[in-house]
């Protein structure tokens, strides 16, 4: 047996209040009835149980699992403080609706009402059933659990050299008139390894540019990085055999390394990130 409790705002404050009349909504009578008093809910018996926190909708919208800590009535509310379960990976509400039949989670509007709901169900059977472990983790670098994308920053990927100084203030300055940041990984020292600098700026970024002239194996590195991580990568290059062999099949740009080509290439960069935006 589980508590669920649905708001239409998120966990992150460890603290919430819900109507007391709407504990016990989407409970069947003879579950809810077993843990009132006077009509009032027993909330000892409540804090007992472990709780599914989530979020109103059937998509994007994560779910948590973890305990109801402490709670009391307070007017016609219950004022309660929870925490999360560090070890029991986040869910998505769409995984959730998925299984609605096995979560006792069919009826009406329950996705889209503010509630507090008793299910008669194992929650811990269901998660080890159903729930897929979490990926193994990168030891080389670290990733966050959750994206935190700015929607304004576009990373340039590009080896450590004076020779490609110019490219780079060519593309940050046209970005710059779009209101975009424009970094790479030298502009920054945050972290005590540089690949973690490098992992962190791409991992935040809304575009990944990649200068693949003179194959240099860490920007290949790095647009695999930026693959993998789903980002938008845009590749550039001075020639065409600059592209691995495993991605000629992408579309890239191709400019000459001179005021005329850099020119031209923050042209059509802009006009390929605006496109990506929707600036």
């Amino acid at each position: 047996m589980f508590n669920l409790i649905m708001r239409s705002i998120d966990w992150s404050v460890g603290r919430g209040v819900i109507e007391v009349e709407r504990v016990f909504e989407y409970t069947d009578n003879n579950i809810s009835i077993r843990f009132k008093e006077n009509n009032l809910p027993v909330l000892d018996k409540l804090l007992a149980l472990p709780c599914l926190f989530m979020q109103e909708g059937t998509g994007d919208e994560i779910a948590y699992v973890g305990q109801v800590n402490r709670a009391r009535i307070v007017g016609g509310d219950v004022s309660f403080e929870y925490s999360i379960d560090g070890d029991i990976p986040p869910i998505l509400n769409s995984f959730i609706f998925e299984n609605r039949m096995a979560l006792d989670m069919l009826r009406g509007y329950e996705f889209s009402r503010n509630h507090w709901a008793l299910k008669d169900v194992d929650l811990y059977r269901f998660l080890l059933r159903t729930v897929r472990p979490r990926r193994q983790r990168p030891t080389v670098f670290q990733i966050p659990e959750h994206e935190n994308i700015e929607a304004v920053l576009i990373s340039v990927m590009m080896p450590f050299d004076a020779a490609f100084d110019a490219v780079y203030i060519g593309i940050q300055s046209a970005l710059a008139r779009l209101g975009l940041r424009c970094r790479r990984a030298d502009d920054i020292w945050e972290n005590a390894f540089i690949i973690q600098d490098v992992v962190a700026l791409i991992d935040r970024s809304r575009v990944v540019v990649c200068d693949c002239t003179g194959r240099n194996p860490n920007v290949f590195y790095e647009a695999g990085i930026a693959h993998t991580l789903g980002r938008e990568v845009i590749l550039i290059a001075q020639a065409e055999h600059d592209i691995p062999f495993d991605l000629r099949h992408l579309r890239f740009i191709r400019y000459n390394d001179n005021a005329q080509g850099i020119a031209e290439l923050t042209v059509a960069l802009l006009a390929r990130i605006q496109t990506i935006i929707g600036h």
